[in-house]
């Protein structure tokens, strides 16, 4: 069936309407097959005539970094100002992703130096980034993985997704596991359930999460079917990541609804996107739009430095303005946590604003949301436990097998009373050079 822009407005509002008409439209295999890869179609369906010079370049982005949308996220976009708005902005390519700083980045969290087989990430001790799909219902401009994103040489295998479930069975310190891609729903519900049923056998993983950006930009794709796969193997957690107030519609609220209503805890983790939500109070109404859905605003990050994003990056001082407006000013379960994904591998640094102004052996002087300055007394006498490690003889009674604590790391290790560690020291400097000699 063909449609345009007149009717692709119309049937969006009637499905969200609860009309039947076009239960075409409600079908994710449907759209899938129709999403919109090419400017023309792109034109034609928006019912807007770019301008040549403008077009080509966008086709020479398309040759670069692939657009692929959903004509349910396409519906969003408001024609009369496409130009400023947030939904075209995620959605379609744009010229300015050909621009690439010296600083981008092709892999910019150095997710394949910490792969020990293909499609796992070990990076934090305990969890595990485990890549099950390089398949997306939507490109989205901002992605972080363009690199992989869409590339059939990229794709995951069975003996490779075998492989990283051995990996996991393997290292019983690995006790969460972040399923992502790609998007791991855009996988048929029965391969789903198997890679779930063979990381739910195994006996040290406790926590199962699945990061996917279906509910924004696919929400039919969340069926009965899929919500009871999910179900089966409690505690599965899924975050996935609303960026505007815009992407909060009916369509997506059933969505929600239905995970919630299955018992799947619902996070989410939004962009900081310049000309998107680089504004407090836009990145205010979604936090509430998604706490009135069910859903915990987790984490806000600042844009990555992957190649061609350097247009969608804010200063680090917008972010912790955002914060600023919302510690405070909102329910503190509304309030996400602003990080930065540190280049290299280094993880995920949070960046807050300064609430501890000073201290001294008795007081700390601290200053709320208002800028009202206070102290806080420090206890006279404090009966300080030194830790030697040892659990389960502690008098706190941490009574736990696995409350194994001695391989401590970083400031952890420094502050550990069981651990002679006094200094991190960089390794490969001058200093630890001459060393070595």
């Amino acid at each position: 069936m063909t449609y345009n822009s007149t009717n692709l407005q119309k049937i969006a509002h009637n499905i969200d309407a609860d009309d039947s008409t076009h239960e075409f439209w409600k079908d994710w295999r449907w759209q899938i097959k129709h999403s919109i890869r090419d400017i023309s179609t792109l034109e034609r369906l928006l019912g807007i005539s770019l301008p040549e010079s403008y077009r080509e370049k966008m086709e020479e982005t398309t040759r670069t970094f692939p657009m692929s949308i959903t004509p349910y996220y396409l519906s969003l976009i408001d024609t009369g100002d496409y130009e400023n708005d947030p939904i075209f902005k995620q959605a379609v390519a744009s010229p300015k992703e050909l621009a690439v700083e010296g600083y981008d980045l092709a892999d910019p969290l150095s997710e394949d130096l910490d792969s020990p087989v293909p499609g796992i990430t070990h990076r934090y001790p305990d969890r595990v980034l485990f890549l099950v799909s390089n398949t997306c219902s939507m490109y989205c401009r901002h992605c972080t993985r363009k690199r992989r994103v869409g590339d059939v040489d990229s794709i995951p295998s069975e003996p490779e997704i075998r492989a990283g479930i051995e990996y996991i069975r393997e290292n019983p310190e690995i006790r969460d596991i972040l399923l992502s891609g790609g998007d791991p729903l855009m996988l048929p519900d029965d391969y789903l359930k198997w890679i779930l049923e063979e990381l739910h056998s195994i006996p040290h993983v406790e926590v199962i999460r699945i990061g996917s950006r279906i509910p924004v930009v696919l929400p039919y794709r969340i069926t009965s079917d899929l919500v009871s796969v999910l179900s089966k193997f409690h505690p599965v957690w899924l975050n996935t990541q609303f960026n505007h107030p815009k992407e909060v519609t009916e369509t997506s609220k059933k969505a929600l609804h239905m995970l919630a209503d299955a018992g799947i805890p619902l996070g989410n983790q939004s962009v900081l996107l310049a000309g998107v939500n680089d504004c407090p109070r836009i990145m205010k109404e979604l936090v509430h739009r998604l706490v009135a859905n069910r859903v915990r605003p987790y984490y806000l990050y600042q844009c990555d430095l992957s190649e061609g994003l350097s247009h969608f990056r804010t200063p680090v001082a917008k972010g912790v303005e955002i914060m600023e407006n919302l510690i405070g000013h909102t329910s503190g379960f509304a309030v996400p946590r602003y990080v930065i994904d540190a280049p290299g591998g280094g993880g995920k640094i949070p960046v807050m604003p300064n609430y501890l102004l000073s201290w001294s052996v008795h007081k700390v002087v601290l200053r709320n949301y208002e800028g009202v300055i206070c102290t806080y007394q420090e206890p006279e006498h404090y009966d300080r436990i030194t830790c030697d490690g040892n659990c389960q003889d502690c008098r706190l009674q941490l009574k736990m097998d696995n409350a194994d604590e001695s391989k401590v790391v970083g400031i952890a290790k420094l502050l550990a009373d069981f651990d002679e560690a006094t200094s991190l020291v960089p390794q490969d400097t001058e200093r630890v050079d001459r060393r070595n000699e």
